[in-house]
């Protein structure tokens, strides 16, 4: 089944050319390696404080731009975008030069990329407290700071595909597939979704009204978790999984189905999140039939990466990093078969509106998106700082056993609650009336919140731990990432 070699990483070879040496810009990769640190670390705290009012509800009370209303989506913005897009740059651009064996066409372009999508995150930090938000999930930021995403997109995609124009060899890895993907469909979604009236400055209009701006956002809510939460992670995947075991992927033919499959079924399963709404039966029933197809080729891909390591398992035991990207994989089949089964109509009418809902997105966003970020960021920053490895592999280990156990306890309580809290809200008296009132429900729910802050609490202590890792890996190196460092000297 091994049908392809390793990506190569430390030569750029084409096959009518002896091996040349190529001078990468890793400055970059480094600079948006440790915004995903410094940015995991602000969106996370903000989601245990977010956890921490849900427990203690006069927490911060009287203080608006810290009230639950306003942070959420200051937390969702900062580990989407700020945290998972940063360690999506920063792997993109790392793998897309060394599986192409070119240099980033142009470094002023990679610079303006960086500093305009901190300066995104930056604009949302201080918007989204104040109140000022369209109120769209997971699209909340006002028109001015929407265009600037634009303009910071259309120069990220002008390097990544510019880079590979000018590549050595025909052949474009598959990372690079989920990639591409990922940035062309994020474009589309962004536009689409957030076509808007200015009335002024800080405010405007969608023009989407009814059932129809519900389609829309769904259609891009839903796929900016397709997309921008899954095809570039699996890109991250596709790549670091292979190189950190040393192993080839275990079918390229299977990575290839895997990628036409995902990108063909992922677009038309968005109106699952809708189930018993005004949208037309036909457009829920559409959705939860393309969900439940969606199954195949994630689990397909899935499969695909964890089934890499085969002949070299026992790395598990002593490689830290190996064991995040693959328990990533373990998280995002988990996540892959839960969201399928919660979109069944008859599943559905449990889990809506329930805690359910919360623990399967943080299965895949800690599970899944985290820990294969981490994992890709441990793989890269030795040689980024200038380090043979990192200044500790047992603090990487410790991080991945907190990280890990953080994620059990804050999904088994979301879980648990979840099913609680839909089979209390529809248990009803012989006469009809309910059983429970809401106020019931919630009590019931209470003991479960202190589970899930605790769940984040270990969550934050590891990337806490990784900062500190990365801060001693900086002071004992010797030539940081410059840009400059011939490929030899900096391998993937």
């Amino acid at each position: 089944m091994n049908d392809v070699v390793l990506p190569t990483a430390t030569v750029a070879t084409d096959a009518s050319e002896a091996p040349r040496r190529v001078a990468y810009n890793d400055k970059v990769v480094l600079q948006f390696s440790l915004a995903t640190i410094l940015w995991g670390i602000v969106g996370m705290a903000v989601g245990l404080f977010i956890a921490a009012q849900l427990y203690w509800p006069t927490l911060a009370e009287g203080i608006p731009w810290l009230s639950y209303g306003r942070l959420r989506p200051l937390h969702t913005n900062a580990v989407i975008f700020a945290f998972g897009g940063s360690a999506l740059f920063a792997t993109s651009l790392h793998v897309v030069q060394r599986t192409c064996g070119v240099r980033l066409i142009s470094d002023k372009l990679a610079s303006f990329v960086f500093w305009g999508w901190q300066l995104v995150i930056v604009s949302a930090a201080i918007t989204l407290p104040l109140g000022i938000t369209q109120s769209k999930e997971y699209a909340e930021l006002e028109w001015p700071i929407d265009i600037l995403i634009t303009v910071v997109w259309v120069a990220y995609g002008w390097l990544f595909f510019g880079t590979i124009a000018k590549r050595t060899g025909r052949h474009i890895y598959v990372a690079n597939w989920f990639y591409g993907s990922f940035i062309i469909a994020i474009a589309l979604l962004h536009i689409v979704n957030n076509i808007a009236l200015p009335a002024s400055f800080t405010k405007s209009y969608i023009v989407y009204t009814g059932a129809v701006d519900a389609m829309v956002q769904w259609w891009y809510g839903h796929n900016a978790v397709g997309f921008f939460l899954t095809a570039g992670f699996l890109g991250m995947m596709y790549y670091y999984v292979p190189k950190q075991a040393q192993r080839p992927v275990y079918s390229y033919r299977l990575s290839i189905v895997h990628f036409w499959a995902l990108i063909a079924v992922y677009m038309w399963a968005g109106p699952h999140h809708l189930q018993y709404t005004a949208l037309p039966d036909w457009a829920q029933s559409l959705g939860m039939v393309f969900s439940l197809i969606l199954l195949a080729p994630s689990w397909g891909g899935a499969l695909n990466g964890i089934l890499t390591l085969s002949g070299v398992w026992y790395k598990l035991r002593t490689d830290p990093i190996l064991k995040f990207l693959i328990v990533a994989i373990s998280f995002y089949m988990i996540a892959t078969f839960e969201g399928p089964m919660m979109s069944i109509k008859t599943v559905n009418s449990l889990s809506h509106y329930t805690d359910w809902t919360v623990g399967h997105v943080h299965a895949g966003a800690l599970g899944w998106v985290a820990m294969i970020s981490v994992g890709a960021i441990y793989a890269m920053l030795p040689r980024l700082l200038g380090a043979e490895r990192m200044y500790s592999i047992k603090w990487i280990d410790a991080h991945f056993w907190l990280h890990t156990l953080g994620v059990v306890f804050y999904i088994a309580s979301m879980w648990i609650a979840g099913v609680m809290q839909g089979l209390m809200w529809r248990a009803t008296n012989a006469d009809g009336t309910l059983t429970y009132s809401f106020v019931e429900a919630l009590n019931a729910t209470y003991p479960y919140y202190l589970v899930r802050f605790s769940g984040g609490a270990l969550v934050l202590a590891g990337m806490f731990l990784m900062a500190f890792n990365t801060w001693k890996t900086y002071a004992t190196a010797k030539n940081p990432a410059t840009g400059n460092a011939l490929a030899a000297n900096a391998p993937a």
